[in-house]
């Protein structure tokens, strides 16, 4: 009988006890003599001095062993490796819940514009960014455009309203001839649109309705719209406390200005960084898994 070409790929045989030899797999079995005296030769690289499979006699190689952490070409990845995979996704999820719910709650929120009392500086349908941390860095100045709560004197049903700062702690603030006096000293509103609308008093029987100089309250702010002759603020409804404010606007997000899309372009590539870093993170998982365990399966006879 001719001998098969030894280049072919092989399987293990019996042919003593502890001794294994290469078999051309390529054989037909129905030519494989019940006695299994086909000429056969040994592995080259089994002719060494230790054993690879782990205990045994010396020299004399152990068929791979079956059990818990071997796994054999073509079985499919266990289960628990896919609900790892899960597992991952669900952390990072969550992780991303609380974080957009912390920024939300302590960073910075968006809001939205209702009404024209800010015109022109805000209109109807603007959504603006709130910055949050700011005032916890520095005061409350005049000039700055924030959003509160709604106070107890306030008519409508917004739970949330934007106004500007104007009269700070200890000022006294009054209306004389339509033009807002801090001290006495008139005050320069480059915020209002040209020429200025007149900031005439309120006709409630308050003391802050302006109808005489009014000082503010310490911990308490005068805010005013920048449409004077259309908005209901601290005229109507009184000093503020610091307790109801939420933050200062930072930007209108929609429509986009310049700084704006500044901000939101600067968003997204920290988005687009942070998706990268999961990607990358993930990657590296699925390639360490997968070299473990390949460096877990036995050998196999007659393979590259």
């Amino acid at each position: 009988m001719a001998v098969p070409s030894l280049e072919l790929p092989a399987r293990w045989e019996p042919v003593a006890p502890g001794s294994y030899w290469a078999v051309p797999a390529r054989v037909p079995p129905d030519r494989v003599p019940p006695d299994r005296t086909l000429p056969t030769r040994p592995v080259p690289s089994l002719a060494v001095s230790t054993n690879l499979y782990g205990s045994g006699t010396p020299g004399i190689p152990e068929p791979p062993r079956a059990g818990p952490g071997f796994a054999t070409p073509g079985e499919p990845v266990p289960v628990w490796r896919d609900w790892r995979w899960w597992l991952e996704w669900l952390g990072v999820v969550v992780f991303a819940l609380v974080l957009a719910f912390g920024v939300r709650t302590y960073v910075a929120q968006l809001f939205y514009i209702p009404s024209g009392s800010m015109l022109p500086t805000l209109h109807v349908g603007d959504r603006i960014a709130v910055d949050k941390l700011s005032y916890h860095l520095h005061d409350i100045r005049r000039g700055d455009v924030v959003v509160f709560r709604r106070p107890p004197l306030e008519q409508s049903a917004y739970p949330d309203l934007v106004k500007r700062v104007v009269g700070l702690p200890g000022d006294t603030i009054a209306s004389v001839g339509g033009q807002v006096t801090i001290d006495g000293r008139p005050l320069s509103e480059h915020w209002l649109p040209q020429p200025e609308p007149p900031t005439l008093p309120s006709p409630v029987p308050y003391a802050f309705s302006l109808g005489h100089p009014y000082t503010v309250p310490a911990g308490h702010y005068f805010v005013m719209g920048d449409n004077r002759t259309n908005s209901e603020d601290s005229r109507y409804f009184g000093p503020i406390p610091t307790g109801l404010i939420v933050g200062k606007m930072a930007f209108v997000a929609w429509p986009l200005d310049d700084s704006g899309w500044l901000v939101m372009l600067g968003a997204t590539a920290a988005l687009l960084v942070l998706a990268m870093a999961v990607v990358a993170l993930g990657g590296s998982g699925t390639a360490r898994h997968g070299r473990a365990a390949s460096l877990r399966r036995p050998p196999v006879p007659g393979t590259p």
